[in-house]
């Protein structure tokens, strides 16, 4: 009886490891029972079975936490998790466009203050003058001060 509940306690904190590695990553309740339950297995099996049966337990414990590591980062899910998208940061973004104050184009994302415009072919983040503007709406240059672009909806 006492092996069936050290291979439950086990399986079980191995399980909520797994969920802890893969589905919520980082200390959660998930983490702590695991821990819990991996423990207190190996202290069982030391107190009630003896030293052997404490290494042993202590063994399997381990192998498993490696075991599942080595899959979880081995598997295509780490990859599936990670963001791929690229940053390419400027240091001078309006170094070599043409833009002036009066130039008119187009909103591309939602401007909450910050966001993208297309201004004379050209895709650029840009600052609004003028509150929030929706995705799409004519907008107009208004300054350009210290390579940041101040706009303003066309035609107010």
């Amino acid at each position: 009886m006492e092996i069936l509940i050290i291979i439950a306690l086990i399986v079980a904190g191995l399980i909520l490891f797994l969920i802890e590695v893969f589905l919520v990553p980082s200390i959660t309740l998930a983490g702590i029972a695991s821990a819990c339950s991996l423990l207190y297995a190996i202290y069982y099996a030391f107190s009630d079975m003896g030293m052997q049966a404490g290494f042993v337990t202590l063994g399997i414990v381990v192998l498993g936490i490696i075991g599942i590591t080595v899959w979880v980062m081995r598997s295509k899910t780490v990859d599936r998790l990670s963001l791929k998208k690229e940053l390419n940061y400027q240091h001078n973004p309006l170094r070599d466009i043409q833009i002036k104050a009066g130039d008119c184009g187009i909103s591309t994302t939602r401007l909450t203050l910050i966001g993208n415009a297309d201004i004379n072919g050209h895709l650029i983040e840009v600052q609004s003058a003028d509150g929030f503007i929706d995705e799409g709406t004519p907008i107009e240059v208004t300054r350009i001060d210290n390579n940041t672009v101040y706009v303003k909806r066309a035609g107010n």
